[in-house]
């Protein structure tokens, strides 16, 4: 029972250790998210972001890619976007200062006429000595008739006031529109009744004869009837159409003036937009025709202080570079013709020297063994130099200038697999060969694209440590790519930068098994570059290394993703590595000249 216990208190014990573990490194991973700004509701949204781009690049994807492309839209856009805003707040303010003065005006002409018609209709009341109900009546029409003469308004409603004592004598209530009727309000009487003041009024919406609603003012007063009638409410209606045709007007005017207004701005920014950006489009011409070969390429004087300081600029710069290129076509030109010199003059000693180490060792059976074996080494570094000279004249015919291609329809599978078929007697390890693609044929050098692969699975076999070696071939529509791991000795990220110089080793004490001249590598990704393609490599030391060749199909192709992985699939990728799909691929400029198919 006591071991039991103790067992169940160590075990709570490692349970709250992992639990207090687990909860360190949640709130340490929690403090370095936000310590990098990576708090949820940041990753939140911008998963909203990521989500919103992808579902609207189909519509909005050319747009977005205009915008970040075209200096002169956005320039545009935001000089369009601050002129319709000023426009608008400065046309919001104006229109609300005439509407404001508009009403303002028109009510104070309703207020002093109904003033004026009710101060001519009491005058008439108090003038009359009516004391009979047929009098009051007639007084009434009267009264009915001067309201209207006197009214610029035919909207009259007169009825009596509430809360006085009924009288024989007063007059039923009378109305020119039963409209007026229906928009006094309860609020307005009772203000009348209960206010000192000689006129109230409130905003209304009136109808007109042709069932049209227009804002309106009723006025509201009061007329004291003789003979004891009592007092009555009088309200005189006023529309005020006038005025919102005026203000309809103005507005309409207004608008089209503001289109006209940024009419005239699009055009102007357009205009400055193009003296603005031709000079600098000048320059992207002149330099991108002295890229392309066209070195007497000059920008011109634009009559500004400084667009022409940077004409000044680039021409000192082009001039610069038109001599420093100039002299290092000079020493490239020396430097070539001395090296195909000395290999021409050294071709002829070194076929001397190979006649008689072939017909030494022709004689190697009479020989001790040391000079047998000498014979051999002698033989086999013949061979060596040879290679060697071939290298060197190959390379100095890339530095010479245009190469020449002698291009076919080839299946690239079928070349792939002839070279392996060629190295496997050389190899100690198993070679393994991919073919997922590629069968179409391509036109290409076979003869470089061989030397390629050649040179590629040489390698594997050299430094692959006797491990199996795995050649991939594969296409889509934009490309062919061929591929070549090995699980060997592999190579540091800072040698993998220098892995196609020229004589370049990653370690110099490492003997080669299969007389390579240093050239190798270095030959292989020019062969691709007339090709239009790309050599690659990824590497990592003890897993090996996997070089990759991407061919596009054809010349128009100028961006291709290769179908074939830079990292190898079974390999965890890290942030050393480049990306695992490899990303598009911009294809390299050479000079080259081709020969027709055969």
């Amino acid at each position: 029972m006591t071991d039991s216990r103790s067992h169940d208190v160590q075990s709570e014990a490692r349970s709250d250790g992992r639990s207090d573990g687990s909860s360190d490194g949640r709130a340490d991973s929690r403090s370095e998210s936000r310590r990098h700004g990576r708090t949820r509701f940041g990753l939140r949204l911008r998963r909203i972001r990521a989500r919103w781009l992808r579902l609207s690049q189909p519509l909005l994807g050319p747009l977005r890619a205009r915008w970040r492309n075209s200096l002169r839209l956005r320039m545009m856009t935001i000089a369009g976007i601050i002129s319709i805003l000023m426009i608008a707040i400065t046309g919001g303010l104006v229109l609300d200062r005439i509407s404001s003065d508009l009403y303002s005006s028109r009510k104070d002409q309703v207020l002093q006429d109904s003033a004026r018609a009710t101060l001519a209709a009491q005058r008439q009341m108090d003038a009359s000595d009516a004391t009979d109900r047929g009098a009051v009546a007639a007084l009434v029409a009267s009264v009915r008739s001067t309201l209207q003469g006197t009214s610029s308004s035919q909207l009259i409603y007169v009825k009596r006031q509430a809360m006085q004592s009924p009288s024989q004598l007063a007059p039923d209530d009378f109305n020119t529109s039963q409209q007026l009727v229906d928009v006094v309000s309860p609020e307005l009487s009772e203000a009348l009744l209960q206010g000192d003041a000689p006129q109230y009024w409130q905003a209304v919406t009136l109808v007109d004869d042709d069932g049209v609603a227009a804002p309106g003012i009723l006025v509201a007063s009061t007329l004291i009837f003789p003979a004891g009638a009592g007092t009555y409410e009088l309200y005189i209606g006023y529309s005020l159409a006038d005025a919102k045709l005026t203000l309809q007007f103005i507005v309409s005017a207004f608008v089209f003036m503001a289109v006209l207004l940024l009419v005239l701005l699009a055009v102007l920014v357009w205009v400055i937009s193009s003296l603005v950006f031709r000079p600098i489009r000048t320059a992207a011409t002149a330099s991108h025709r002295i890229a392309g070969g066209e070195r007497e390429v000059r920008m011109p004087m634009h009559g500004d202080r400084h667009f022409d300081e940077l004409s000044e600029n680039f021409n000192t710069m082009a001039d610069t570079l038109h001599s420093r290129i100039d002299e290092l076509d000079t020493l490239s030109d020396m430097q070539q013709r001395f090296v195909s010199d000395v290999s021409h003059e050294l071709r002829t000693p070194l076929t001397t020297i190979k006649l008689v180490s072939e017909l030494l060792k022709g004689q190697a059976g009479d020989l001790e063994p040391q000079q047998a074996r000498a014979i051999e080494v002698l033989g086999t570094q013949v061979d060596r130099f040879e290679a060697l000279l071939a290298d060197l004249l190959e390379i100095s015919r890339y530095d010479a200038g245009p190469i020449t291609l002698e291009t076919e329809p080839t299946n690239l599978a079928t070349l792939t697999e002839e070279v392996v078929d060629a190295l496997r007697p050389l190899s100690e390890s198993e070679i393994e060969v991919n073919q997922l693609g590629g069968f179409s044929p391509i036109d290409v050098d076979p003869r470089r694209i061989r030397r390629i692969v050649s040179n590629l699975v040489g390698n594997a076999i050299e430094h692959g440590e006797g491990k199996p070696i795995v050649v991939t071939i594969d296409s889509n529509a934009a490309a062919i790519a061929i591929g070549v791991h090995d699980w060997g000795v592999g190579m540091k990220p800072e040698d993998t930068e220098h892995v196609f110089d020229r004589c370049w080793r990653a370690d110099p004490s490492r003997k080669r098994t299969l007389g390579g001249t240093g050239l190798g590598l270095a030959i292989a990704r020019e062969d691709a570059a007339v090709h239009g393609g790309l050599l690659e490599v990824w590497s990592r030391p003890g897993e090996g290394s996997n070089f990759r060749l991407t061919l596009p199909r054809g010349d128009d192709t100028t961006t291709f993703i290769s179908p074939v992985p830079l990292v190898p699939l079974d390999v965890t990728p890290d942030e050393t590595d480049p990306e695992i799909t490899g990303g598009w691929l911009r294809r390299p400029g050479r000079r080259v000249k081709k020969k027709g198919s055969r």
